[in-house]
């Protein structure tokens, strides 16, 4: 049932999909489809002290919550910007002693919020909240079981006067967090910091090569003049030309692995078959699993699986040295295997892109800066044969690769990733994120010092050759 409308996007159904948005007229790439602020929103457990429960800005010296001391806060302005959802929050943890796992939090907010201004809470609202799906009815054994735990731990935590709820409802709340629950990231893109409910978002399907991605902009609070503050919202934004009437599609999973996986992650999180163009096609799956191939000689399928095998097996041994913050074995991991790998497996092949991931990451943290540049610039190449020319993932990678090449001396190549990584996320993010203003920054950095460098090397040709004269 619709109960709202968008300028720019209509529900419809979607055949064996079910519900969808489609376009009501031509869009642009880079346009903004529809903005949509939280119907509820919570910081992760683990970032309680550490992010802003307003804006989920990761900040230093956070003001705690005075009552509940579980909240924190940028300042005043965003505790009080946030006090009518936490307001009920507040009263339940100190009531419970404790604030229970995020997503009994976030259950509890939708539930309060949806007592005090029902399901729908504005014009462009395209469906109730409590219509959005569930799949309770799907869930494996393991996820049954914890549902079952998180609805005991609510009725304890819940508090609303008098006014109970059954079980099937509260389970039915769960089953809607869990199946549209969008992860939110902290302000630099950096890390996965809460999870929220947005209704129109919920209605936009998959696709593992989309038309369209999301990005949290987490708005603005630092205004004098509270009038001009915007809300933390998410926007839904077109990454190529999309005509009237195409249905609107974001991926739920990384593009990055070979069709059968996607599809496989897809059936048990989101509990349907993927059957788009890409899947069924398995287009680019060749490419992620392709062996090196230097001048028509490709290795035996023998020697692809055991280098394939060796790299599972150093991949565990990498992730246990970086849990350990062991860097210099992850350094010597990553070399000893990509080593392995040459002209083994291709420059797409994902284990070895996995590989140079963590390589130049490390690396970078080490301020090797010169090593880690030669292995992002590999890693660009082997993503950009591989993810839509528009990929936030594809931007944000070319972007790391700029700076660090910049912090490496190499100016000019810094400058050269530093512009395409703008282009790209002057799309998925837009003009005003504070992603791409950094790089517009670094951009206009990098072109004055790339101008400095050229000046100086053109006086000292100058002064080379008249010494030459003499």
């Amino acid at each position: 049932m619709t109960v709202g409308n968008m300028g720019s996007a209509e529900l419809f159904d979607a055949g064996t999909k079910g519900r969808g948005l489609r376009a009501t007229r031509g869009l642009n790439t880079g346009e903004v489809v529809f903005a949509e602020s939280s119907f509820s929103a919570v910081v992760f457990d683990s970032f309680a002290t550490q992010v802003c429960h307003s804006c989920f800005r990761h900040q230093a010296n956070l003001h705690r919550c005075g009552q509940c001391k579980f909240a924190h806060y940028c300042d005043r302005t965003c505790q009080t910007a946030c006090w009518e959802e936490h307001k009920q929050e507040c009263q339940a943890i100190k009531k419970f002693g404790k604030a229970p796992s995020e997503s009994v939090r976030l259950a509890a907010r939708v539930m309060w919020r949806i007592h005090k201004d029902t399901g729908i809470v504005s014009d462009n609202q395209l469906i109730s909240v409590d219509q959005l799906e569930d799949h309770v009815g799907d869930l494996h054994d393991k996820d049954l079981k914890q549902l079952n735990t998180d609805v005991q731990t609510f009725l304890d935590y819940w508090s609303y006067g008098s006014r109970q709820h059954s079980l099937d409802d509260i389970s039915h709340i769960f089953g809607i967090i869990k199946c549209n629950g969008f992860t939110m990231k902290d302000q630099r893109g950096l890390q996965a910091i809460g999870v929220g409910l947005f209704p129109n978002l919920s209605l936009v399907n998959h696709d593992c090569w989309p038309n369209c991605t999301i990005i949290l902009n987490h708005g603005n609070q630092s205004a004098v003049n509270s009038t001009l503050h915007s809300q933390r919202r998410i926007e839904l934004r077109a990454m190529e030309e999309i005509p009237e009437g195409e249905e609107l599609t974001v991926n739920y999973v990384d593009f990055l692995n070979v069709s059968a996986d996607r599809q496989k992650g897809l059936k048990e999180h989101f509990y349907f078959e993927c059957t788009c163009k890409h899947c069924s096609q398995h287009i680019k799956d060749d490419l992620m699993q392709a062996a090196a191939d230097s001048e028509g000689n490709k290795p035996s399928a023998d020697k692809v699986e055991d280098v394939t095998a060796f790299t599972k097996e150093c991949l565990e041994k990498i992730e246990r040295s970086r849990t350990e913050k062991d860097y210099q074995e992850v350094v010597k991991l990553c070399c000893e295997c990509l080593k392995k790998q040459e002209n083994i497996l291709g420059d797409t092949h994902l284990y070895r892109l996995r590989v140079l991931s963590i390589a130049g990451e490390v690396l970078s943290f080490l301020r090797r800066f010169s090593e880690a540049a030669v292995y992002a610039s590999k890693l660009v190449e082997g993503y950009m044969k591989l993810y839509h020319p528009y990929n936030a993932q594809l931007g944000m990678t070319i972007m790391r690769a700029g700076i660090t090449h910049w912090h490496a001396g190499e100016i000019e190549a810094g400058h050269s990733l530093i512009c395409k990584a703008y282009g790209i996320l002057m799309v998925t993010h837009g003009p005003n994120h504070i992603i791409t203003r950094d790089m517009e920054s670094m951009r206009r950095q990098t072109e004055m010092e790339l101008k400095m460098l050229k000046q100086n090397e053109h006086g000292h040709d100058t002064m080379k050759e008249t010494a030459l004269k003499k």
